[in-house]
């Protein structure tokens, strides 16, 4: 073999691994970069806003289409002398109470009650007998132990002595009103879903499709009702039996937990899993008045400061990714387990 041969051969050699190494080390730094911003992303935050001013905000912008030049001035007079008031603490504003407003968009898996327990706990710290904490809930209710958990949190506000009151826009049905009826008061517009006092267990069974194919399944377990119904196996009628039995339980803790916060309901009218809007649902006691909660924060913007809270927890795309995944299996197990698979509803 020609000398030249092999001395071109190590030469492309050489380059050759030159070129991975470069790439290996390209691919090392944009990781480490990736890692550092998700990092970055990954920090937490809790975002405080002044509702006052954004009303304020939002009127004067208002005012200033409609009003003349002299209005205009002496508007801009009063709030920079409000401000300036406020800012030296010379201001009765300073006294006032405050109404911390919370929002609560449920889903099947109660997700949003990770950001909850910190917004509570936030709000724990500084709240004083007196102030008030206002829940904005929209939910059709999900599993038990996530609204169980959900509901938990409220009643660490009413254990403190701070007045809780929850505004129904949409709908809390079922695990969010398990939630709602914690509070001291429950406030709904006319037309929003309330009730749903009731429990369903649900999945299919596919034993017949498998023997079609002559697939057989086996399911080994200790303990008798370690798996009631399940999802690819025959089931018995005392598994279905048993199933039913702890719906009712569940039912059961259900309709002791609602009466236990509002007394003054007729549980036998109320807790048949039906649902209600708004007028119908003040007839029968399930809230207390009749009221949009941006209304509710308007009537009380001139005496007490509203103060929004909303937690956030960034993540990384991997980290985002991940958790789908884990949910996405751990739906999967719930689907085959037959207990597991319970919600409010």
């Amino acid at each position: 073999m020609p000398d030249g041969f092999i001395e071109t051969y190590l030469l492309f050699l050489a380059k050759a691994v030159t070129v991975v190494v470069a790439i290996g080390a390209l691919v090392t730094l944009i990781v480490n970069a990736a890692r550092q911003v998700g990092a970055l992303r990954g920090h937490e935050r809790l975002d405080v806003t002044n509702l006052n001013d954004r009303f304020h905000d939002l009127g004067d912008t208002v005012r200033d289409a409609v009003s003349s030049q002299a209005e205009r001035k002496k508007l801009h007079k009063q709030r920079r002398a409000e401000d300036k008031a406020r800012r030296k603490g010379r201001s009765d504003e300073a006294e006032r109470r405050r109404i911390y407003v919370i929002n609560f968009d449920g889903d099947l898996h109660a997700n949003a009650v990770d950001n909850l327990r910190e917004e509570v706990s936030a709000v724990l710290q500084v709240a004083v007998p007196g102030d008030e904490v206002l829940l904005r809930l929209e939910s059709e209710g999900g599993v038990v132990h996530g609204y169980g958990l959900a509901a938990s949190q409220l009643a660490r506000i009413r254990a403190r002595d701070i007045t809780l009151t929850v505004a129904v826009d949409m709908v809390a049905a079922s695990g969010g009103y398990m939630m709602a009826c914690v509070a001291n008061k429950i406030i709904a517009a006319p037309f929003a879903i309330v009730g749903s006092i009731g429990v369903v267990g649900q999945l299919p069974n596919f034993s017949r499709l498998l023997k079609r194919f002559d697939v057989d399944y086996e399911l080994h377990t200790a303990g008798q009702f370690k798996r009631t119904l399940t999802l690819f196996g025959e089931n018995t009628e005392a598994a279905r039996q048993k199933f039913r039995e702890e719906l009712e339980e569940t039912h059961a803790l259900f309709r002791d937990f609602v009466i236990e916060h509002r007394p003054q309901l007729d549980l036998d009218r109320v807790a048949t899993g039906e649902h209600w809007f708004g007028r119908q649902a003040l007839e029968l006691k399930l809230v207390d008045a009749l009221q949009t909660s941006d209304d509710y924060l308007l009537q009380h913007c001139e005496t007490a400061d509203l103060i929004k809270l909303e937690f956030h927890q960034h993540k990384s795309l991997s980290d985002r990714l991940s958790r789908g995944f884990a949910r996405l299996g751990l739906g999967l197990r719930r689907g085959l387990q037959d207990t597991a698979g319970r919600r409010w509803n």
